[in-house]
């Protein structure tokens, strides 16, 4: 079994539960979850968890995103992007500098109403599912955070943007939202995620790609191990004596660890056994004079 994460190319036409189910048929495991939907038309990056790994799926989630997306102004669709049903047209009669200043109101945190055509619950039922049964129901706005909107291209009434956003942010929504704060709608026509947390679209692989090194027995090569993702944190190592509690994921105290290079790490540490060998993240308690766990990540023998 594999454990760790892949940067997963998405390409248009897959949705992120196509791109799982294509992966657990690729390297034959079931154990295989995604850290954030991206709309089947979406395409970019796409960190999947593999085996243990899958315990970093609600971390990763959290991860700030970046992305490039293009829209055009003068259309509004009942899903905000280009595959939705034509609501109205206008003239986009505005400015390139009304354009870029409308954005520009959007940027820092803002409260964005979730759109229909999304995965979100209310009352236990996704969104979207009413949306299709021609429900639309009251949806709460959420505070989201653009850190910067930047425009790549501007051939009026068709712009280009590349968006740096918290988790959360729907970049379709935020297209829509700059349109209705014109006057004139718009709607998004093409999204690129090219960044999720640490992941970047330079290095994501595609699905035939990976099919490809898993025929030729290099797919352990795409797997990045789970304590690369922690590598800022200090490392520190259990002696054998501790080994047992470490394995139970037991409170250390500070005499049975040891980190690399100094006599003790404070905060988040990695912690390793005595053969050096990753298994979780503990946080060190002063008052405690231990080592508590945070999460932990077994090996392939004991996960």
């Amino acid at each position: 079994m594999y454990h760790g994460m892949i940067n997963v190319y998405k390409e248009a036409g897959y949705t992120s539960h196509d791109v799982v189910a294509k992966l657990r048929g690729i390297c034959k495991q079931k154990r295989i979850g995604h850290t954030g939907t991206l709309d089947p038309d979406a395409v970019g990056v796409l960190p999947v968890c593999l085996g243990n790994g899958t315990r970093l799926c609600d971390m990763l989630t959290d991860k700030d995103k970046e992305y490039v997306a293009d829209f055009c102004l003068g259309i509004t669709t009942d899903t905000q992007d280009i595959s939705g049903t034509v609501l109205e047209k206008k003239d986009a009669d505005v400015s390139t500098e009304e354009v870029e200043k409308a954005a520009a109101f959007f940027t820092g945190e803002y409260l964005q109403l979730p759109p229909m055509y999304s995965a979100l619950k209310v009352g236990g039922k996704k969104l979207c599912d009413l949306a299709r049964a021609g429900k639309e129901v009251e949806r709460t706005p959420r505070p989201v955070t653009v850190y910067s909107l930047e425009f790549l291209k501007k051939e009026h009434p068709c712009y280009t943007i590349k968006v740096a956003c918290s988790r959360g942010t729907y970049i379709r929504t935020l297209c829509h939202d700059i349109g209705q704060r014109l006057g004139c709608g718009a709607v998004m026509t093409k999204l690129v995620r090219t960044r999720a947390g640490e992941f970047g679209i330079e290095n994501a692989l595609t699905l035939e790609k990976l099919e490809a090194m898993a025929k030729a027995g290099t797919f352990g090569e795409a797997v990045i191990p789970v304590e690369k993702m922690f590598g800022a944190l200090p490392a520190v190592s259990v002696r054998e004596a501790g080994f047992k509690a470490l394995r139970n994921g037991n409170p250390l105290r500070e005499e049975a660890a040891t980190a690399f290079g100094t006599d003790k790490a404070a905060g988040e540490v990695r912690m390793y056994n005595h053969q050096g060998i990753f298994y979780g993240i503990y946080r060190y308690e002063a008052e405690r004079e231990m080592y508590v766990p945070v999460k932990m990540f077994l090996p392939e023998d004991e996960g």
